[in-house]
């Protein structure tokens, strides 16, 4: 059966079911091109046939071939409220103070790593990141309870995406170098200002409320 996309964009056919393959693991979230070479591969082969497909959906393939990932997003609403609105598909996640601080201060890291040139993996381990964000708390006498709330965070980004626990080392991390999407270089640029910000706004716990 022809691909009915065919008609309009003139490209080349693909089976649906091709695509399929394709289009169901970027529903369900990030494609590396480390952890899955083949369906990294097919997804530059058939490039242009998942744009145009997502785009049905209202999603649009946000890709860096230079960093290895991929993953979908809902096009900008600017200018569909109302009637004429697109349903969104990919539902946005609410990020506590905590989450968004330490994001901020691995993407912080992250661009630190990477204008010293050198390893193309930033690698952390959890003392390093407890000493990161411990400037931004009160003053604690229980170490325990302050290590075991930047675990839980760590967690908690772990599950957005943004770094992964090297296996067989559980206090390592990698930061990912998907977070360069989502906090851009324009944001980073104001991040002394933010970090300021938070400084006049020391974190009570790390498991805050979300905003």
């Amino acid at each position: 059966m022809t691909n009915p996309l065919d008609i309009d964009t003139g490209r080349p056919s693909y089976p649906v079911q091709e695509l399929s393959f394709i289009v169901i693991p970027l529903l369900k979230g990030v494609i590396y091109q480390d952890e899955s070479p083949a369906l990294w591969s097919s997804l530059l082969n058939q490039l242009a046939a998942v744009r145009d497909y997502v785009a049905v959906l209202g999603l649009e393939l946000i890709l860096d071939e230079a960093e290895g990932y991929a993953f979908l997003r809902s096009h900008s609403e600017s200018g569909t409220e109302g009637a004429n609105a697109t349903p969104r598909l990919m539902a946005r996640r609410q990020l506590s103070y905590p989450v968004s601080l330490l994001l901020a201060l691995l993407r912080k890291k992250l661009a630190e790593f990477d204008a010293g040139g050198g390893d193309t993996r930033l690698i952390l381990s959890r003392d390093e990141v407890v000493e990161l964000i411990r400037i931004f708390f009160p003053a604690v006498s229980n170490e325990v309870k302050l290590i075991d709330q930047v675990d839980a965070t760590l967690n908690k980004i772990a599950e957005l995406g943004f770094i992964r626990r090297l296996r067989g080392e559980r206090q390592m991390i990698e930061v990912r170098r998907i977070i360069k999407a989502f906090i851009d270089a324009q944001w980073l640029a104001d991040f002394d200002k933010r970090l300021d910000e938070y400084l006049e706004r020391p974190v009570q716990s790390m498991e805050g409320k979300d905003e």
